[in-house]
């Protein structure tokens, strides 16, 4: 009987419950439970597993450039960096009041992985989250709208709780990029979180985004409300390895010590 119900629960994906059973079995415990207590341990083990799953799916899907964690990030007084902000962003309430946070400072400084951590820490809550080089994501749009998949990926951009847009102001944008910005700050506008990682002050983004009319449309979305953190100091990974800040290997190397 055990084996048919075992294997009943490997056909349903009912792979929680099966480990779980499967080791009381093995362990011959299965009789120092009452009906009541199987059950429960049945369930709870199952839904462990499903709550597991979900989060590892979430963060394969979000594509974040670093694996962070807010516990690992070093703070330092030449950062500019409140602990007690940091960490009141990664209970993630400026989620659920659909606020945005503008992450600005020198390069190397620490921007891209605290934002990699915050999302680290809204996929554990549930939530959905992509990140995204901007240049890249712009590039993405222009190419979706001669191919028919520019609606399809707005949409994807539109349902996630946080959108991480990386490297804002790299690079001046144009028409299309303009447009295509402004869509997605309109979708998002008061639905949905946005984190903004920027070597450029926020007082300079007008002159990114060009267009004043639309400029003062998309900056009066963003920054309206925002929570800010500007970084300071000297680059963590000149600081901490020693080698030129162009480096690919210092890049690759600076994301364990953020």
């Amino acid at each position: 009987m055990n084996t048919a119900t075992l294997e009943k629960m490997r056909k349903m994906n009912l792979f929680g419950m099966l480990r779980a059973f499967k080791t009381s079995i093995e362990s011959g415990k299965t009789e120092n439970y009452t009906s009541d207590e199987m059950v429960s341990t049945l369930i709870e083990s199952e839904w462990d597993d499903r709550k597991n799953r979900s989060v590892e799916r979430q963060l394969k899907n979000a594509k974040f450039r670093y694996k962070a964690s807010l516990e690992q990030f070093h703070f330092t007084n030449d950062r500019n960096v409140d602990k007690n902000q940091l960490m009141r962003f990664g209970e993630c309430n400026f989620i659920r009041n659909a606020e945005n946070i503008l992450i600005t400072g020198s390069t190397g400084t620490g921007k891209s992985y605290i934002a990699s951590a915050i999302g680290h820490q809204a996929c554990g809550l549930g939530y959905r989250v992509l990140y995204c080089n901007v240049g890249k994501l712009i590039g993405k749009l222009k190419m979706g709208k001669g191919d028919g998949t520019y609606t399809k990926e707005v949409a994807k951009i539109e349902r996630q709780h946080l959108l991480i847009l990386d490297d804002f102001g790299l690079h001046v944008l144009d028409a299309q990029g303009r447009s295509a910005l402004m869509e997605i700050i309109e979708d998002r506008h008061g639905k949905n979180s946005t984190i903004f990682i920027s070597q450029v002050p926020v007082n300079k983004w007008y002159e990114i985004i060009g267009e004043q009319t639309v400029a003062d449309a998309i900056l009066d979305r963003i920054v309206h409300g925002a929570h800010r953190l500007e970084l300071k100091g000297e680059s963590m990974r000149k600081k901490n390895l020693n080698i030129p800040e162009h480096s690919n290997n210092g890049k690759a190397k600076a994301s364990a010590t953020a």
